[in-house]
């Protein structure tokens, strides 16, 4: 899996490029996929932006996904920095745990899983938790 990143937020204070290396490495040899994806990094007023004109929701999100249909191509991840150091904060892990649960989250996204059942729900947050252990950012106790 090949992650393309694009950096629209300016100083990001942790190492965000170990954490993308790892997770295409992971998740590209267990779904055997050399598929390129781009991830952006943006601020809350810009994710806020993208949500208001695609989703047609105004409000700040953490993370949108928007899959492509391209051979070779999965589509663009879009991850508020802001949003992330927040919710870091807010449930008690670090940067790089947060960045690499948003990151997982919107490729499983790319690759087809979705959580609008309990069903999907169970089966993505299983393979997402799966995914990010073995990556080495295991979920702790408190968060």
């Amino acid at each position: 899996m090949i992650i393309k990143v694009f950096n629209q937020y300016g100083k990001i204070p942790f190492a965000y490029r170990l954490i993308v290396s790892t997770l295409a490495e992971v998740i590209g040899t267990q779904f055997e996929t050399n598929d390129e994806l781009s991830l952006i990094f943006l601020n809350n007023q810009a994710i806020q932006d993208i949500n208001r004109q695609y989703r047609h929701l105004d409000a700040v999100t953490d993370v949108i996904s928007f899959e492509e249909h391209d051979p070779g191509y999965l589509g663009e991840i879009f991850i508020s920095i802001d949003r992330l150091i927040g919710q870091a904060k807010e449930f008690h892990h670090g940067n790089e745990r947060e960045c690499a649960f948003l990151i997982c989250h919107g490729i499983l996204h790319l690759l087809g899983y979705d959580h609008q059942t309990p069903e999907e729900e169970v089966i993505m947050f299983a393979l997402q938790e799966d995914i990010l252990e073995r990556c080495g950012y295991r979920r702790q106790n408190n968060g």
